[in-house]
């Protein structure tokens, strides 16, 4: 079964409130099996627009990712984001078929 991925490009304007979502949504991640992979690290956009903050959390399954944006316990945390960022979130299923030889 393949794994689930958010992906995640925000913007916020209140970077001291974003700590305590950040801190919040842990809950939720938790539970639902959450693991990082991209968290806002150094990066250089090299085509489109790019947004001061990006993530990338894999799941150990699609319906598990969409699962934890649905939980009540994300739900809680989106509230403390709401009206501090702007951005886009995907939930993506991740791929398993043949890869670049």
């Amino acid at each position: 079964m393949p794994k689930g991925y958010w992906i995640a490009r925000m913007d916020t304007t209140n970077p001291e409130r974003y700590k305590e979502y950040a801190v919040a949504n842990g809950k939720a991640f938790k539970k639902y099996g959450a693991r990082f992979l991209v968290r806002a690290g150094k990066f250089e956009c090299v085509e489109g627009k790019a947004r001061a903050r990006n993530v990338v959390i894999e799941f150990p399954s699609y319906q598990a990712a969409l699962d934890c944006w649905n939980s009540p316990e994300y739900k809680e945390a989106l509230k403390i984001r709401q009206g501090i960022s702007d951005g886009d979130i995907v939930v993506i299923e991740g791929y398993e078929g043949p890869q670049p030889s």
